[in-house]
């Protein structure tokens, strides 16, 4: 088969499209022939060697697809079955052995492989950080960052199903749209406008709840300074930079503010969570109640191109891999 192979680590070309043999699952594992996988911020932070593993290693850890074979002792699953998964290493590929305990089964007819695998990884991400991190009430109000961007998109969306004034940020008129068109009441354009007067002047002052930041060093500080008192900052990535450390008497200063670093690992620890993340969002699919937008597809062998826009900033929406 042919998968996305990093010997060693450093920018998109560090990225090989290589033969591999496929691999026979082992007990507790099924063999998943891929639809599409996942195009995330984690698979460049692996790549750079930011999130060190073992060389060499296949790329990859979000897809969807049907499955071909079982192990040992996997009764739950099926040949025949489709699955979907956030958390199996090795998805750059046309195959990939994943245990079975990672894998979501999905209605292919209410949702479409490639929208299950666009969905796994952001979609859980926006789920637990609106359900479980900072869980939104009624009437609240929060800032999302890239409110354009794949999180962004179902973050907001997430919000507002859950009753919340969302203001977002984006960096284009464009993006502003789609930033509206997912739920957003006020879209601040940072790149003409300063996003902590806009939100003060939105929140009359007040402040915002909760900010829900992927972006990191670009904008942190800024995000402490629109909190309200007892406000959550919750910061979930870092596509501009990691954030420089800080002293904990700063969010005393700011109004006693409370400071957040979750991981999806965190959040989908047991399979009862998990399930409950994958299949909420696989039911408002369904249901016509949440919209994903898939901002791209790339061939396999075109990795490093789709690694290359998405650090770039140059995307909306999910960007796929098609093998």
């Amino acid at each position: 088969m042919k998968a996305i192979r990093v010997h060693e680590t450093g920018g998109p070309e560090a990225l090989s499209y290589d033969d591999v043999e496929v691999a026979e699952p082992g007990p507790g594992e099924a063999r998943v022939r891929l639809a599409a996988s996942g195009v995330n911020y984690i698979d460049t932070y692996q790549r750079s060697g930011l999130y060190p593993k073992e060389l060499p290693f296949t790329l990859g850890l979000e897809g969807a697809g049907e499955v071909e074979a079982v192990g040992e002792g996997v009764e739950e699953l099926s040949p025949g079955d489709y699955v979907a998964f956030a958390s199996a290493q090795g998805s750059y590929a046309e195959y990939v052995v994943a245990p079975a305990e990672n894998l979501v089964p999905f209605n292919v007819t209410l949702v479409e492989a490639r929208v299950a695998a666009a969905v796994m990884l952001q979609g859980m991400t926006a789920h637990y950080l609106t359900h479980s991190t900072f869980p939104i009430q009624e009437g609240q109000t929060v800032l999302i960052h890239a409110a354009a961007g794949g999180v962004g998109l179902l973050l907001c969306q997430m919000a507002k199903m859950r009753g919340a004034t969302v203001i977002g940020t984006a960096g284009t008129e464009e993006k502003a749209g789609l930033a509206k068109g997912a739920g957003a009441d006020e879209v601040i354009l940072y790149t003409e406008q300063d996003f902590v007067a806009e939100t003060k002047r939105i929140t009359d002052g007040e402040g915002v709840h909760a900010v829900y930041d992927g972006v990191g060093k670009e904008t942190f500080d800024g995000g402490l300074d629109v909190l309200r008192p007892r406000g959550y900052m919750v910061l979930f990535g870092a596509s501009s930079g990691p954030v420089p450390p800080l002293d904990p008497q700063t969010l005393n200063q700011k109004g006693g503010l409370f400071l957040t670093r979750p991981s999806l690992a965190q959040y989908s620890a047991d399979r009862e969570e998990l399930e409950w993340r994958a299949e909420s969002l696989f039911s408002w699919i369904g249901q016509g109640n949440l919209d994903v937008r898939i901002g791209g597809s790339y061939a396999l062998e075109d990795a490093a191109q789709a690694q290359r826009d998405l650090e770039g900033r140059k995307t909306t929406g999910k960007l796929l891999l098609i093998p």
